[in-house]
């Protein structure tokens, strides 16, 4: 059964493969996607990224060296679905850790993943609208606690199987990939295989453990990060979040390991870091020193800020500043050669 009207209004599929040395530039080229990815393991990041896109939908392969938070959405009215496949550690969906046989599903919904070192995902993503019209013509009935949240789900071992088999035209290595499909009527097939794939694995779908104290241990954590993160010029101690947030001290560190899988102090330190590194990158005034863009997220001790930066990127910050303004200085005489 075809679930296009004729193999003809497939067209040939899209094929993007990249790979990055910067978390940001790595989240940049994920297809379209509206997420910010903060690096919080310290290390040189390497990430890869595939991408088979058809009419219908995308199937995506994405590997990332560093412990990473996922925070946003794919776009409206867009549902994911993915199978974590590889990683040094559990993969945190909405604060609860997942077990390797679980897939994340995000259905038109807010994203919130933390994911471990030498994490790989692979998955596809397509429109909410189109599942709700291919279980209307298959009468199928889609379970009704998915819609508009991300988390993550089991099914039964056959349908999980089919699912993977479908993903798994991505997992030929780069220089194999004469393997996927080069004409309309060979993509039109393969898009068929994975929405019946899909329609056959959400109807069985059920959440994965989702108990009250894991939501709760995530809205503290929610909570704690507001306010280390509101403004990174006020002084505010890890005292003063634990009484606003009415939690100890060891609580507090129990559900950040629990939720993000490291500590308060270094969530907190590791996404002021993110934060200075994406101003420096972004610079464009000369009178805008390292010291003042550190200072302007709580870092007042400029050697330790060097040696925490250092230590969380592989350069020092004055490397990241001089490669910014060396790229912009680049992309102005481009500017000006094509006017």
């Amino acid at each position: 059964m075809s679930l296009n009207p004729t193999h003809s209004s497939v067209a040939r599929p899209g094929f993007v493969q990249t790979t990055s040395a910067d978390v940001d530039e790595h989240c940049a080229k994920l297809g379209g996607w509206r997420l910010r990815y903060d690096q919080i393991s310290a290390g040189a990041f390497r990430g890869n990224f595939t991408q088979l896109s058809m009419p219908r939908l995308d199937v995506f392969h994405e590997v990332t060296s560093q412990q990473v938070r996922q925070h946003g959405e794919l776009g409206r009215d867009c549902c994911g679905l993915a199978e974590p496949c590889g990683g040094e550690g559990p993969v945190k969906v909405n604060g609860a850790s997942i077990t390797h046989d679980a897939l994340i599903v995000s259905f038109d919904a807010e994203v919130d993943i933390c994911t471990p070192r030498g994490f790989a995902l692979r998955g596809v993503t397509l429109s909410a609208q189109l599942i709700d019209e291919i279980a209307s013509q298959l009468a199928i009935e889609l379970p009704r606690g998915l819609r508009h949240q991300m988390r993550a789900i089991s099914a039964p071992a056959a349908t999980l199987a089919r699912f993977r088999a479908a993903l798994a035209i991505l997992d030929t290595p780069p220089c194999a990939h004469t393997e996927l499909p080069q004409d309309a009527a060979s993509a039109a097939t393969l898009q068929d295989g994975l929405l019946l794939a899909i329609t056959d694995l959400l109807p069985d779908a059920r959440p994965c453990d989702d108990s009250r104290s894991g939501a709760a241990r995530k809205r503290i954590v929610d909570r704690a990060c507001d306010l280390m993160l509101a403004s990174s010029e006020r002084s505010i101690s890890l005292l003063d979040v634990c009484k606003a947030v009415g939690v100890s001290h060891r609580k507090l560190s129990y559900c950040f390991r629990d939720v993000l899988g490291t500590s308060p102090l270094a969530y907190w330190r590791a996404v002021r870091l993110n934060r200075v590194r994406r101003d420096l990158k972004s610079s464009r005034d000369p009178r805008d020193g390292i010291y003042d863009v550190a200072v302007r997220h709580g870092f007042w001790h400029f050697s330790q800020f060097s040696l925490d930066y250092k230590r969380h990127f592989a350069e020092l910050p004055s490397e990241t500043l001089r490669r910014a303004r060396m790229d912009a200085s680049s992309e102005m005489r481009h500017n000006v050669s094509h006017h």
